[in-house]
């Protein structure tokens, strides 16, 4: 608890370490679009390196929104969310390799309306390193206070961004760790730390929220889409009790079901029922029971070799190419990776901040199992909040989000409605209202775990209809 409290008393001061990047390998001359890269250090002595890179909104970043976005994991790299979701660059697979990765420019980027700033944290996400053994433990109470404290140092640093809008976003692991930074920030205006956040709120993109009851809605889940049959269902609902995650194991008709439905979904992309799954056949490497809830984005890349991807497109055998590209000293020379993570390899989402199989990671701690009481608390401030799901996801099933959000006992001011783009329906949306804070909920139809990966068209549309505050 003391070294909580130091790092937010811990100087302010920023090393000059920021840089304009103006070109980037596998890209066709300058990039159209404002690009900074750096690094803020975070801790005592700066032992943490954060790693970021900044995209200036492509409209007006004088007045636009500025957003700090946060990939999930925990240790996903923000490059991710760049390429794969939301950004303004992603590859072109059509003329790539998995030796030289071809960027194109994205036509449906948030950066179209707001500046954003992509961070990799914890420490060993992505560029982001620690200086010393210590700096690498992390948890989930601590990261929050560090991206708080870095998004102080970073405005600090870019003091022509601090009457911007803010909003705090991002997506699957993001929902523990977000709301608790939510919550710093409003601590601390309430409290008069500097500088002053002009913070109007948070969104969040299939997010985990509550360890256990988003786990156990995968079965059901599964079963509303027909993955598993009424009687399967019916036998382990009733033997599990509707606890699927801590399973008694003296409890052996619901161990016996399990295995059942294992059966029934180990070759089912759980991150997007719809999709082909890169997952190997081998049980013992998919089994439901043995994996934790948190390994929300887990890459399986090395279980099959390269050249079945070529044969099979799955989503996650074209994550290789950003592992490629990332990992080329140009790439690192262009983005102005600090010297000292030279014999680090990049990787799009690290395992070791994982608890994979029922281990615990050596150095991250999952300690905070539910933020429902956050969002609750989040409620009582003047704030607007824009929570998501892809209809298709398994991992976080989109009515288990839907039942955390109505728990907060907010009143309904739109009921349950499609949404439309292009006069075709996009997904489901309600909005709820308590005093000064209001929550929009939105399915995205069709959409994944990272549903603006899958939907980006209309995820761009419910995002700026949204940051309008206009109804969807």
């Amino acid at each position: 608890m003391l070294f909580a409290v130091f790092l937010l008393v811990v100087s302010l001061e920023v090393i000059e370490s920021r840089f304009l990047v103006k070109t980037l390998p596998g890209f066709v001359g300058d990039l159209p679009f404002t690009l900074e890269t750096g690094y803020i250090g975070i801790g005592e002595s700066d032992d943490v390196q954060f790693f970021y890179y900044f995209i200036e909104s492509e409209g007006n970043p004088k007045d636009d929104p500025l957003i700090l976005w946060l990939t999930g994991g925990p240790g996903c790299s923000a490059l991710s969310g760049l390429l794969y979701e939301i950004g303004p660059l992603t590859i072109n697979y059509e003329n790539s390799t998995l030796e030289k990765a071809i960027l194109e420019i994205k036509p449906h980027s948030w950066t179209k309306v707001a500046s954003i700033i992509f961070l990799d944290q914890p420490a060993g996400s992505g560029f982001s390193y620690a200086r010393t053994p210590k700096g690498y433990i992390a948890n989930d109470t601590l990261s929050a206070m560090q991206i708080y404290q870095f998004l102080r140092k970073w405005l600090v640093d870019h003091p022509k961004f601090l009457k911007n809008p803010f909003y705090l976003g991002g997506d699957s692991y993001s929902g523990i760790v977000l709301p608790m930074a939510v919550h710093e920030i409003y601590n601390g205006i309430e409290v008069g730390e500097w500088p002053q956040i002009n913070i109007k709120g948070y969104l969040l993109g299939n997010p985990m929220t509550d360890t256990s009851s988003d786990y156990n809605s995968r079965i059901p889940f599964a079963h509303q889409m027909a993955l598993l049959s009424d009687a399967i269902y019916k036998s382990a609902k009733e033997n599990c009790r509707g606890e699927y995650l801590n399973v008694d194991p003296n409890n052996s008709l619901c161990i016996l079901d399990l295995q059942v439905v294992e059966k029934c979904l180990e070759r089912i992309y759980k991150n997007h029922i719809l999709e082909p799954s890169c997952e190997p056949s081998n049980p013992s490497e998919t089994n439901m029971l043995g994996r934790s809830m948190q390994s929300l984005d887990k890459t399986s890349v090395d279980a099959w070799p390269l050249p079945q991807f070529q044969m099979h497109w799955c989503r996650e055998g074209s994550y290789i190419y950003s592992s490629t590209w990332a990992n080329s000293r140009d790439v690192r020379e262009a983005l102005h990776i600090h010297e000292e993570f030279n014999d680090i390899e990049w990787v799009r989402c690290n395992q070791t901040l994982r608890n994979d199989d029922g281990r615990e990671s050596k150095t991250y701690t999952h300690n905070v199992p539910s933020v429902v009481g956050y969002h609750q608390r989040l409620a009582d401030k003047n704030c607007r909040a824009l929570v998501y799901s892809g209809d298709h996801d398994m991992v976080i099933p989109y009515f288990n989000t839907l039942n955390w959000i109505e728990s907060l006992n907010l009143s309904v001011e739109n009921d349950w409605r499609p949404w439309f783009v292009n006069n075709q329906v996009a997904g489901y949306t309600m909005k709820f209202l308590k005093n000064n804070y209001n929550l929009t909920y939105a399915t995205i139809k069709g959409g994944g775990h990272t549903a603006p990966e899958d939907k980006p068209k209309e995820c761009l549309s419910m995002f700026m209809r949204w940051l309008a505050n206009n109804p969807l």
